[in-house]
């Protein structure tokens, strides 16, 4: 029990570092890429090829002036970004990053903790993200950023009632709610893409709202409410919004990766007669550079289309993605009656 304790917290440990260290690189990754469709170079002053801009970003933030509006509820206003990164750390627990690996001839999970209903668990916690939002734009007492989390509010619990429709389908054909099972049964190339691409394709479009990114980013959109739900904040409080962002992006990445391309699944991977735990590690490798393909999907969109109007993306949500999603249910339904 005490091994297995330390194990847990190892792995805990491990994974919060990799998705700061994710988030921070992925700043200076996105500014790469933006610099590329812009046809300039992006930084590349701090350090060599500018790897060390994101630690002078860090830095920055926690040395930039840290500010409070006089008429912002205190206990709310610091609550708010604390909420919002809390919440984004704590949705990778059921994620599995690759098969067990072996420690003194004991086997250990990759995953934090393998519970049967993993996918309720993710959405039951995202949905719990928006209060983050909606708390720190109410308690800064200012009007643009109560119209940014108003906005972020009814935009993200639109989005996920769509977002949910499209993972029933998923649920329907493997007939559990476990992260693991699900990536058990697209072992090889067997992935549920090829079999629900328009569940697929609503989650992508539901994860860019869900994660506030453009074309999707009107809680934070500056030519209307100057910097939306976090216009009052600094420091590292507004570092945590920020980061959460980045956060949030690397694990829908992940859950895309999960729920619809085979997870750390690829094909022949296990033809090659590795060891168990480099197995494990070459597994991890493929479900990790499966979320860097998402991840620039993420910054390529940002950086090529245009933002929407407010109307339009809710317009979107109720009007197309829900009844697409349910007539993807059905569809799937009558699929798997038709097969029994």
């Amino acid at each position: 029990m005490g091994t297995l304790l330390l194990y847990k917290t190892i792995l805990a440990s491990a994974i919060l570092v990799m998705s700061l260290v994710v988030a921070m690189y992925s700043t200076l990754i996105e500014r790469k890429v933006a610099g590329f469709f812009q046809d300039r170079l992006g930084p590349n002053r701090a350090g060599p090829w500018g790897m060390f801009q994101p630690l002078a970003d860090g830095i920055k933030l926690f040395f930039k002036e840290e500010f409070m509006p006089n008429t912002a509820d205190k206990f709310l206003y610091i609550l708010g970004p604390s909420l919002t990164m809390l919440i984004a750390c704590l949705t990778s627990a059921v994620i599995p990053w690759g098969p067990d690996i072996i420690i003194n001839g004991q086997p250990f999970s990759l995953q934090m903790a393998d519970v049967n209903i993993g996918i309720l668990y993710i959405f039951a916690i995202v949905s719990i993200g928006v209060y983050g939002i909606m708390i720190g734009g109410w308690a800064s007492n200012n009007k643009y950023a109560l119209l940014g989390a108003i906005r972020a509010s009814s935009q993200m619990i639109s989005y996920e009632l769509a977002m949910s429709l499209s993972i029933i389908a998923i649920v329907m054909m493997t007939g559990s709610l476990s992260m693991r099972d699900i990536v058990e049964q697209q072992q090889g190339f067997n992935w549920n893409i090829w079999y629900q691409p328009l569940a697929f394709l609503i989650f992508l479009i539901c994860a860019f709202a869900e994660t506030n990114r453009s074309p999707f980013d009107l809680p934070e959109c500056e030519t209307e409410l100057v910097g939306g739900y976090h216009t009052e904040y600094s420091s590292m409080k507004l570092g945590f919004y920020l980061f959460s962002e980045y956060i949030n992006m690397f694990i829908s990445g992940a859950v895309m990766a999960t729920l619809f391309f085979g997870g750390y699944h690829f094909p022949f991977i296990d033809r090659l007669g590795l060891s168990p735990n480099a197995f494990a590690f070459v597994s991890f490798l493929v479900l990790f550079a499966k979320i860097t393909f998402f991840g620039f999907i993420f910054m390529w969109v940002r950086w090529t289309l245009p933002r929407f109007r407010y109307d339009q993306l809710m317009r979107l949500g109720w009007k197309a993605l829900i009844p697409l999603a349910i007539l993807n249910v059905l569809i799937t339904g009558v699929v798997i009656l038709l097969n029994k």
